[in-house]
């Protein structure tokens, strides 16, 4: 259920609440911070923490489920849908780059010593051949026409005058060549541009473009489909009644077009168990995301349905606060779905530990380099689970922000990244790993601290 708070009867797994045991951790490592030492983690105590996943593990897990689906083919999309996918197939030249010799200035073609005569009509770009010059020609030119057969060199404008006879005189001594690109200067027809793998930026669709291409053969962008569970919903208006604003329809989608997926649909389910087994067996998406109804309360339906599916359950439940009770299922040989609990940060949560490696993977896009930076303040973690908490980016530090709890998106909306909070917590100064937002902009001044 997508809500900025959960139903009284759906267990603490949507909930970052600490049971007895888990507040005497939290004391237990406070008197081993006061005493210099680095807190253990608490021993498990409740049958599904055994069964949880460590969340590095849930990471790994999620990329190697897509790595072991059958191969999508390639596709060949138009230039101007290509961005942010992958090249499935090299991209070669078709052409020599430049595939005539080109004015790089704007100036005079001269052909031989100076001074020159100066034709009437000049050259400009896209014109067919002009006529070949003779010795003590010339002829004006503008950046990017095609040079005249027997040209010499190209004088820029700023390096030339005319005299009273019309005359053409350089103002500084030019060498044969000049400022005129030769055809094939970046690259002969056949050559490698670039690699299979390369992720296409809007540089490279300049590249194409320039290379003579119209579309390319790319990896297809995995197709996701968004379910969006709870009778509580209100899809618009301000809450009232004991209704709620459905925080995660409106965020989702987006969320996972960054990811680098198509969303091919968001439905409005409710609490409707039979909905749900259709919407489910009947998608044909890459990835279905469901929201909420993940515990074992009486109207959370995906574990029940992915039981009678036959789905194999790849992981139930993560070591991760927020977000504990996230699973990942294989419902198909090409299929998956990523369950996320209703809470909002504890469904970004479930996005970046299971949909984002998993949607990575099957657009191939390579994973991310590991980075680190120390914490400006220190940071309670949890005994025995993973925190993932906002942070902004101030210089080399990496600022935690409150309103981090389940239900709070406040501190995510304004964050830069999550840092990874290992069992027992951060102390101040220490590095921490960082999960950035697809959307990350460094400066931005905005701290809720």
């Amino acid at each position: 259920m997508t809500a900025p708070g959960t139903r009284a009867e759906a267990p603490a797994e949507d909930s970052d609440d600490l049971d007895v045991e888990e507040a005497l951790a939290l004391v237990r490592e406070a008197k081993d911070d006061r005493a210099g030492q680095v807190p253990a983690p608490a021993p498990e105590a409740h049958g599904e923490r055994h069964k949880a996943t460590p969340w590095a593990q849930a990471r790994e897990t999620a990329a190697r489920a897509a790595r072991a689906r059958p191969r999508r083919a390639p596709v060949a999309v138009p230039l101007g849908d290509a961005l942010g996918l992958v090249l499935a197939a090299p991209l070669d030249a078709l052409t020599d780059l430049p595939s005539f010799d080109t004015s790089a200035m704007d100036g005079w073609a001269v052909a031989g010593p100076g001074p020159w005569g100066v034709r009437d009509e000049g050259v400009l770009a896209g014109q067919a051949q002009p006529e070949p010059l003779t010795d003590g020609e010339a002829v004006r030119i503008a950046t990017g026409a095609r040079i005249p057969a027997d040209t010499t060199a190209v004088l820029r404008s700023e390096h030339g005058r005319t005299d009273t006879q019309g005359r053409l005189h350089a103002t500084r001594e030019i060498v044969h060549g000049q400022d005129i690109r030769p055809r094939g200067q970046e690259c002969r027809s056949g050559d490698q541009l670039l690699p299979v793998g390369t992720r296409i930026t809007p540089a490279v669709l300049g590249l194409a473009a320039a290379a003579g291409y119209d579309t390319v053969t790319v990896v297809p962008r995995p197709r996701a489909e968004v379910l969006v569970l709870g009778d509580e919903l209100l899809a618009e208006g301000l809450p009232r009644d004991g209704l709620i604003r459905d925080a995660l329809g409106p965020m989702l989608p987006p969320w996972l077009q960054a990811l680098g997926a198509e969303v091919v649909k968001v439905r409005r389910i409710g609490d409707d168990a039979k909905a749900l087994h259709k919407a489910v067996t009947g998608s044909d998406a890459d990835l279905i995301v469901t929201t909420g109804g993940t515990a074992g309360g009486p109207v959370d339906h995906v574990h029940p349905i992915l039981e009678r599916i036959g789905a194999e359950l790849l992981v139930d439940g993560v070591k991760v606060r927020p977000g504990h009770p996230m699973l990942l299922a294989r419902t198909k040989d090409a299929q998956h779905l990523v369950g996320l609990p209703g809470n909002p940060l504890a469904a970004v949560s479930g996005l970046l530990t299971l949909a984002e490696p998993l949607l990575r993977t099957l657009a191939a896009h390579p994973a991310p380099e590991p980075y680190t930076l120390p914490l400006s303040e220190a940071v309670q973690g949890h005994p025995y689970d993973t925190r993932l908490i906002p942070v902004v980016l101030r210089g080399d530090r990496a600022v935690p922000l409150h309103y981090n709890g389940p239900a709070m998106l406040r501190g995510i909306a304004a964050a830069d990244a999550l840092a990874v909070v290992p069992p027992g917590g951060a102390r101040q100064g220490e590095e921490a790993e960082l999960l950035d937002l697809p959307w990350a902009t460094a400066g931005i001044e905005v701290c809720f601290t």
